[in-house]
């Protein structure tokens, strides 16, 4: 099943990709592995997919321990600064970089560990109070700022979620906000090359509104059971 969920998914990638002009080669696809077993990632590395996506600190230092394939680990959930220590010497990717202080702490156990942290900033924009993110430009040009002179973060982009909601318009203005918003950051001269937003129910809205990183995880994996 896995592996035709995901031929599925990079069909309909490539295609959209055509579509917009773009390669299909310009998207990563994480799978996102939260709540699921270490067979189901496996299965999921075996076809073909490298990169994978958790939301929870423990979940992901726990997974990483047990499973040797080489995967590119994400955190992609919302991150205390008391839980980096249990992603610094495992995490690729931090998606989820919403605070100044959050970056203070990641700079510091990177620096620890020996390791330039490749880190992305969360940005709420889709007005959300349930959503974390920064909403402020001021905010994230002081963030964007504080990395590039941290000595052991790499900021490489911005994050974003759109509202899950059936309504493309009110999802294409949530990731064109965060386009204009990561437009706006390298034109302030910062090296940035990744967007990271779109999943399961709109990633092909994403990837027309610039995504270069695509979270999916029910596509792939099918229905989670959060009872397990």
């Amino acid at each position: 099943m896995i592996a035709e969920n995901l031929q599925i998914i990079k069909e309909k990638i490539d295609k959209k990709c055509g579509f917009c002009g773009r390669g299909g080669d310009e998207i990563t696809l994480i799978a996102v592995s939260k709540t699921q077993p270490v067979s189901a990632i496996n299965d999921v590395f075996n076809a073909g997919i490298v990169n994978f996506g958790e939301n929870k600190p423990q979940e992901l230092k726990s997974k990483s321990e047990i499973i040797t394939a080489p995967l590119k680990w994400h955190m992609i959930g919302h991150l205390q600064t008391n839980k980096v220590k249990y992603i610094i010497d495992c995490a690729e990717y931090i998606h989820s970089v919403d605070s100044i202080k959050l970056a203070e702490e990641i700079n510091l156990r990177a620096a620890k560990a020996g390791k330039i942290q490749k880190i992305l900033l969360e940005v709420n924009t889709s007005g959300e109070d349930s959503k974390f993110g920064l909403k402020d430009k001021n905010d994230i040009l002081s963030i964007a700022n504080f990395c590039e002179n941290s000595g052991s973060l790499n900021l490489c982009g911005l994050m974003t979620m759109a509202p899950f909601t059936d309504n493309e318009e009110v999802i294409r203005d949530c990731f064109g906000k965060a386009k204009n918003l990561f437009d706006w950051l390298k034109g302030e001269g910062f090296g940035i090359t990744e967007l990271s937003m779109g999943m399961t129910n709109d990633f092909e809205i994403a990837i027309e509104e610039g995504a270069t990183m695509l979270r999916i995880g029910t596509a792939i994996f099918g229905e989670r059971n959060y009872l397990i």
